[in-house]
């Protein structure tokens, strides 16, 4: 039976303007004119007896429909162009960039210093790497895929745990040696107590390891903060106080040496790490190689 199929070039510029909400950005992509990619949806529109794109003016917004047809066209139009290219003999789908969007604490503290692992396995995938805090609005282009600390859930988004968190306090062994020790809790107050964000995270320590409020409130007094993870790590290793330090980021300086660990005690997070990214673009090969090769270097910490 034959298959009924629209034209090939009418579902690829459909695709594009439905993934960057515009046609200018579609014909861009598609090396064509903004007229090619308007009459060629219209087609695909008449073609299917029904509309995919509200017009007005210059905003651009997908119906019902458009919603429940662009996914489907980018994962089977993925498939189709690495099919091709395995036939062809030429698979070029694990060469190229891979865009992602990620926490700078996590950028700085894990990913750099394992991106030489990330290049031995996938040496034709080139990582453009952006640090900032926001979620990116993935409908809108720029980036394949990020990196955030949160609950794992984000509309119309795929979540992949990377680790879960926990906080305890750290400093450098440089400072045990100079200063007083740290034996006991009541022991950090002879010491100056380097604030991560959010602010209550000292109190909830103290309280968890069994100081009373009264208790807490002496020992968490004002000290310098800071508003990324990275840097209050890295005030702790330069000796200037004690950090309730992230364990996740601050284990490549505990394993090295540069940060000791003077508590067993530690302090669970409510938010987590995540890979987060379009349910369409969880086939895509160099996505996908990423967020394999991520959580194969975390799966200890989840397992903990």
């Amino acid at each position: 039976m034959a298959r009924r199929l629209p034209p090939l070039n009418a579902l690829r510029a459909f695709e594009a303007a439905a993934r960057h909400h515009s046609f200018t950005r579609a014909a861009d992509e598609l090396h064509v004119t903004q007229a090619a990619i308007s009459h060629q949806v219209r087609q695909l529109e008449e073609w299917l007896g029904l509309k995919l794109f509200e017009r007005q003016g210059h905003t651009l917004t997908r119906t019902a429909a458009g919603k429940a047809y662009a996914p489907e066209l980018s994962r089977l139009l993925d498939a189709l162009a690495s099919a091709t290219e395995r036939v062809a003999g030429n698979d070029r789908s694990l060469v190229g960039p891979l865009r992602i969007t990620a926490l700078p604490s996590f950028v700085a503290c894990w990913l750099v210093p394992r991106l030489a692992r990330f290049r031995a396995l996938h040496p034709g995938i080139d990582l453009h790497i952006t640090s900032e805090l926001g979620l990116h609005d993935f409908a809108h282009g720029g980036f394949d895929l990020a990196i955030r600390l949160g609950l794992g859930r984000w509309p119309g988004l795929q979540a992949d745990l990377i680790s879960r968190e926990r906080l305890s306090p750290v400093c450098s062994p440089a400072l045990l040696s100079a200063q007083a020790p740290l034996a006991t809790v009541a022991d950090l107050q002879a010491h100056i107590l380097l604030h991560d964000q959010p602010g209550d995270l000292w109190p909830r320590w103290l309280a968890l390891a069994g100081a009373s409020r009264s208790e807490a409130e002496a020992i968490a007094r004002a000290g310098p903060g800071f508003s990324d993870s990275a840097l209050v790590l890295q005030a702790a290793a330069e000796g200037q106080g004690v950090a309730l330090g992230r364990m996740f980021l601050a284990s490549a300086d505990i394993t090295a040496g540069r940060l000791v660990k003077p508590f067993v005690l530690d302090l669970p997070n409510d938010y987590s790490y995540w890979l987060a990214y379009p349910p369409a673009a969880a086939g895509q090969p160099r996505l996908a190689a990423f967020r394999d090769w991520v959580l194969a270097e975390t799966s200890a910490w989840r397992n903990t």
